[in-house]
């Protein structure tokens, strides 16, 4: 599922086709299908943590429900599982920041540790709103997370490839 999802995003990125659409329909797809496979697995396992599936095995599953946002109520229900799980080491923190922040964007919450970004209309790179700014930095670097103003390069950088290549493609 994983590896469907990421080829599918690579393969719209590569195409510029990535960002012409709301939610582009092949990536819908995708995740639609992946959804009703993950909560299959979820709801007859458990949280896949690192014992059933192996710790890339639970990374997968973490993205897969990251990118569950089709169902949002979904996405929320899996906090507490994958918050236990992390607690008897069977999957790692990060997991659980970025879920909880995708979760609290996508309710119109501020988020918590700036894993969460937008572009705006002149391509720049930014956090969606932080709960407390004053304290992202020490929240991020508790969970072992880059500091901010990193992560927003990256996802910068990232974003400025996806538009060459749109515009590579496209004119």
């Amino acid at each position: 599922m994983q590896q469907e999802d990421q080829r599918v995003l690579q393969e719209l990125i590569d195409s510029g086709e990535l960002g012409t659409n709301d939610y582009h329909p092949r990536m819908k797809a995708v995740h639609e299908k992946n959804n009703a496979r993950i909560k299959e697995i979820i709801n007859q396992y458990g949280w896949p943590g690192f014992s059933l599936v192996g710790k890339e095995g639970s990374k997968a599953a973490w993205l897969v429900v990251q990118h569950a946002v089709l169902d949002t109520d979904f996405m929320d229900k899996c906090l507490p599982l994958l918050q236990n799980v992390i607690t008897q080491g069977e999957a790692e923190g990060w997991c659980l920041v970025y879920l909880q922040d995708r979760v609290l964007t996508m309710s119109g919450k501020p988020q918590k540790y700036g894993t969460q970004h937008d572009v705006d209309e002149n391509g720049i790179a930014y956090p969606l709103p932080i709960e407390d700014l004053e304290k992202v930095e020490t929240l991020r670097k508790g969970v072992g997370l880059e500091p901010l103003s990193d992560a927003t390069r990256r996802i910068q950088e990232r974003h400025n490839i996806t538009v060459a290549n749109r515009r590579e493609n496209n004119g």
